[in-house]
C-alpha cells in the first residue's frame, strides 16, 4: 500500500534535481533509487547483515560532521523561534503577534484589505538576534572515516513502529524512516495520527490515506484536521524540492481542494493555528509619514491600483533560516571600508579583478559574476588579500571544482576548500573560541548553488569584520535545495556587483555566451571542439554515445574514457542515466555487479547529503560497506546506504553536474528530454566540457526553442525582501 516511490518518471524538468525521493516530484540531488541491484552477481558483501557498529566506530566523517553542522542550525532556529513567542499549544487560540498576523491573513482571504496598522505592528516587531555558535576549540582536520549515515533507532522503538505500520498495511521497510524522522515517540504518535507517514519521503497522500483508513476504520474521513495539517506539511515539503522556501497560501488551498480537503480554508488556518506553518505577507508598505503626507495632499492613503502583496506560507525551518541569513548579510553589508587594499588594486592582473578588490576593502559583501575563465579573478583576490596578512580562504561547490583551481593556478587548488568541508571542520582554518571561522575573507565560488540553509552556515560562522564574496556564473542551474540565494542577492542590489571581462576561451565558451542570452548559434570548431551528433531514437542515442565516449573523443583529443562526462536530462527513460551507465558499465568496466550491482573499477557518483555529487570509482566490498575512492580520499559507504546513496557515475545529471567540469562533455538530448529542457539546463550542460563538446541530438527544434523561450518559472523565496527591509 505504502511504498518509497517507483522512480518512474526522474526527470529534471519541473525541479532543482532529478532525483527525487518520489516518483514524478521534482527533488534533490541524491541519489535517490539508486539500482544497485542491476547486473546480477552475488549481493552479499553490501547486502547482507555484516556488523552495524562497525559503521559507526569510526571517527567522525565529514558526512557526519556536515550533518552535526546542520543539526546545530536546527537547534539555533528553534532557539529563535522560541524566542519569538512561546509554544502555541494544539487547539489553543493565537495571541500577540501571531494572532494579528493570522487576522490580518484572514482579512486577505475573505477579499477584505487587512488594517494597514495592523500590519505594520507586526512588521515593526522587533527582530530576534540570532545567537551565536557555542565556543568551540579550532577545529582539526577530520581523518578519513566511513560515511556514516543517521544513527539507527533503538531496537525497542523500531519494533514498535514495524506493528504500527504492520498494522496498517504499510512496508515494514519504513520503520528506520519513520524512526528518524519522527524519533523515539514515533509509534505512539503514527498511531494516534497516521498521516504523520507524510513526513517520510517518498510517501504520498493516497498512501497515508490508506494506511489512515487502516487503523482509524470510520473514524477516518477527508476532512479530518490531521489530515489537513500533515497536508499542507507536506504540500511545503514538495514546494522546497523545487526550491521554494515558500509557497503562496492561494496556491496551497487549491492544492488541498485537488486533494479532497472539504474546506481548504479552514485548513490552511488550522494549519497556522498548529504551528505546522508560518504565514508572511512581505512586499514594501507606505510608511505612517507617507501616509500622512498623502492624507494631507487629499490622496487616499491605499493605492487601489496597486498589486496586492500575497501571503505566503513557509516551513519554520526555511523561513527561519531566510530571516537569519538576511540578518547575518546585513551585518557584512555595513561593514567599513578597510584602506590597506590600494596597493593589491594596483598590482591586480587584469581590470575585472582590480575592480573586485577596490569593491572588496569599501564593502563587507561583493558579488562576483563571470564564467569559468573568470574564477581566476576572486583566486587572485584571495592571494593578494594573504599577502597582506589576512586569513583569507577559498571555497568551491564541489571537489571537482576545488582541484581545477590548482590546475589554473598553481597552489590555489591547494589553499582552496569545499564549502561543506568547511562547514564541517574537516578543512580550512577552522574556528575560533567564540565558534567563528577563523579568517578575514571567505571567497566562495559556485555560489548559484548554495541553497537557503548552506548559505545561513556559512554567514552565522563568518566574525564580525570579515568580508565576504560570492562568485558564480547566474546562468547555470540553481541550488538543489531550497532558495536561490545568490539570484535573490543579485536582484536585490544591496551590495557591490562586479561583472568579470574575462570570457570562457574558444568555439564552446563562444556557444555557451550565446545560450546565456537566449541565441543557440553556429560556432567555428575548426578543431571539432563542438561536434552535433543527430539521432532517431533513444536506442541510437545510447550508441552514439557509448561510441563517443569509448572510441571518438579519446582518439581525437588523447583523453582517456574518465575525462569525458556524459550528461543527459534524468534518471529514467530509454536514454536516461539509468540506461546510458548500463551501457557504458558494459563497454568500458564489464563485470557481474558482484557488489550490489558494483564492480571494482567502476565510475560512481556517491551523494553523502542531497545537493552533493562526489564522483569516484569502486575500490572493493566488505562487511563494512562499500569502498570507494573519490578525489584521493578512501571513502567507505555503510552497505545499508549504498541503495539509497551511490549510482554508476560515467552519466550524470545536469543538476549533478552543476559545479563541476570535465575535459569534454557529451551531452545526450533524446526525443523524450525535450520537455525537461529549459535555457539554464542547456547552458548548465553544455558548458561542462573544458576542451569540448558532443550533442547527442534527437529533440528538433526543442533544443532552440529551449534557448530562446526556456527561462524557467521564478522561485518563491522571501531573502530579497528582509534584506530590503532590514537595510531601508
Amino acid at each position: 500500500m505504502v511504498g518509497a516511490g517507483d522512480g518512474a518518471a526522474e526527470s529534471e524538468a519541473h525541479g532543482p534535481g532529478a532525483d527525487g525521493p518520489d516518483a514524478g516530484e521534482p527533488g534533490t540531488d541524491t541519489a535517490g533509487t539508486a539500482e544497485a541491484g542491476t547486473g546480477g552477481g552475488d549481493a552479499g558483501a553490501v547486502g547482507g547483515e555484516g556488523d552495524a557498529a562497525a559503521a559507526q566506530a569510526a571517527v567522525l566523517s565529514e558526512a557526519a560532521a556536515e550533518l552535526a553542522a546542520q543539526r546545530e542550525l536546527r537547534e539555533r532556529i528553534e532557539q529563535r523561534k522560541a524566542e519569538k513567542e512561546g509554544p502555541i499549544a494544539a487547539g489553543t487560540k493565537l495571541s500577540g503577534q501571531a494572532a494579528d498576523l493570522l487576522a490580518a491573513v484572514r482579512a486577505v482571504e475573505s477579499g477584505d484589505k487587512p488594517d494597514p496598522a495592523l500590519l505594520r505592528a507586526v512588521a515593526a516587531a522587533p527582530a530576534p538576534v540570532a545567537p551565536g555558535p557555542p565556543p568551540a576549540a579550532p577545529a582539526a582536520p577530520a581523518p578519513v572515516a566511513p560515511a556514516s549515515g543517521t544513527v539507527p533507532a533503538p531496537r525497542a522503538v523500531m519494533e514498535g513502529v514495524r506493528a504500527v505500520l504492520a498494522e496498517g498495511g504499510a512496508p515494514e521497510a519504513l520503520a528506520g524512516q519513520v524512526s528518524a524522522v519522527l524519533g523515539e515517540q514515533a509509534a505512539g504518535l503514527l498511531r494516534e495520527d497516521p498521516w504523520q507517514l507524510l513526513s517520510v519521503p517518498g510517501v504520498r497522500p493516497e498512501q497515508a490515506d490508506g494506511f489512515a483508513r487502516a487503523l482509524l476504520g470510520a473514524a477516518c474521513g477527508p476532512g479530518d484536521e490531521r489530515r489537513a495539517a500533515a497536508l499542507v506539511g507536506w504540500l511545503l515539503e514538495r514546494g522546497a524540492l523545487q526550491g521554494h522556501t515558500a509557497v503562496e497560501a492561494s496556491a496551497v488551498r487549491t492544492a488541498l481542494a485537488g486533494h479532497g480537503v472539504p474546506d481548504p480554508d479552514e485548513a490552511v488556518r488550522h494549519a497556522v493555528s498548529e504551528g505546522v506553518v508560518l504565514v508572511f505577507q512581505e512586499g514594501p508598505e507606505e510608511s505612517e509619514e507617507d501616509e500622512a503626507e498623502e492624507a494631507a495632499d487629499g490622496e487616499s492613503p491605499v493605492d487601489a491600483d496597486a498589486p496586492e502583496r500575497p501571503v505566503l506560507l513557509g516551513l519554520d525551518r526555511y523561513a527561519l533560516a531566510e530571516e537569519s541569513l538576511a540578518d547575518g548579510l546585513a551585518r557584512l553589508v555595513r561593514t567599513g571600508p578597510d584602506a590597506s587594499w590600494d596597493e593589491a588594486a594596483a598590482a591586480a592582473g587584469s581590470p575585472s579583478a582590480a575592480e573586485l578588490i577596490r569593491a572588496v576593502a569599501g564593502h563587507g559583501l561583493v558579488l562576483h559574476t563571470g564564467g569559468e575563465a573568470a574564477r581566476a579573478e576572486p583566486v587572485a583576490l584571495a592571494r593578494a588579500a594573504r599577502a597582506l596578512g589576512l586569513r583569507a580562504v577559498v571555497a568551491t561547490h564541489s571537489e571537482n571544482g576545488r582541484a581545477r583551481l590548482g590546475g589554473a593556478d598553481g597552489d590555489a587548488g591547494e589553499d582552496a576548500v569545499t564549502v561543506a568541508g568547511l562547514l564541517a571542520g574537516a578543512e580550512g582554518p577552522g574556528r575560533d573560541a567564540d565558534g567563528m571561522f577563523a579568517l578575514d575573507l571567505l571567497v566562495v565560488l559556485d555560489a548559484p548553488q548554495l541553497d537557503v540553509e548552506t548559505a545561513t552556515m556559512l554567514v552565522e560562522s563568518l566574525p564580525d569584520g570579515s568580508r565576504l564574496v560570492l562568485g558564480g556564473d547566474p546562468g547555470v542551474l540553481w541550488s538543489a535545495g531550497a532558495g536561490r540565494v545568490f539570484g535573490d542577492l543579485l536582484a536585490a542590489r544591496v551590495c557591490p556587483q562586479i561583472a568579470s571581462r574575462t570570457p570562457d576561451p574558444g568555439p564552446v565558451g563562444e556557444l555557451v555566451s550565446g545560450i546565456g542570452i537566449g541565441e543557440l548559434n553556429q560556432v567555428a570548431a575548426p578543431g571539432k571542439e563542438v561536434v552535433i551528433v543527430p539521432v532517431r531514437d533513444a536506442g541510437e542515442a545510447v550508441h552514439r554515445t557509448v561510441q563517443l565516449v569509448a572510441d571518438s573523443v579519446p582518439r581525437a583529443f588523447g583523453l582517456a574514457a574518465g575525462q569525458t562526462q556524459v550528461i543527459t536530462v534524468g534518471h529514467g527513460g530509454s536514454a536516461g542515466t539509468r540506461a546510458l551507465n548500463t551501457a557504458l558499465k558494459e563497454r568500458l568496466n564489464p563485470g557481474p555487479g558482484r557488489f550490489g550491482g558494483f564492480d571494482p573499477g567502476d565510475r560512481i557518483a556517491y551523494v553523502p547529503a542531497p545537493g552533493r555529487t562526489l564522483q569516484g570509482t569502486v575500490v572493493s566490498a566488505d562487511a563494512e560497506g562499500l569502498h570507494l575512492e573519490c578525489g584521493g580520499a578512501a571513502v567507505v559507504v555503510p552497505k545499508d546506504r549504498v541503495e539509497s546513496a551511490v549510482r554508476h557515475g560515467w552519466a550524470l545529471t545536469a543538476h549533478q553536474a552543476a559545479g563541476m567540469r570535465w575535459e569534454a562533455a557529451v551531452v545526450v538530448l533524446p526525443g523524450d528530454a525535450a520537455q525537461g529542457l529549459s535555457r539554464p539546463w542547456v547552458y548548465t550542460a553544455f558548458s561542462r566540457g573544458d576542451r569540448h563538446l558532443s550533442v547527442v541530438h534527437g529533440v528538433d527544434e526543442a533544443l532552440p526553442r529551449a534557448v530562446a523561450e526556456g527561462v524557467p518559472r521564478d522561485r518563491v523565496t522571501r531573502l530579497g525582501a528582509l534584506l530590503v527591509a532590514l537595510l531601508s
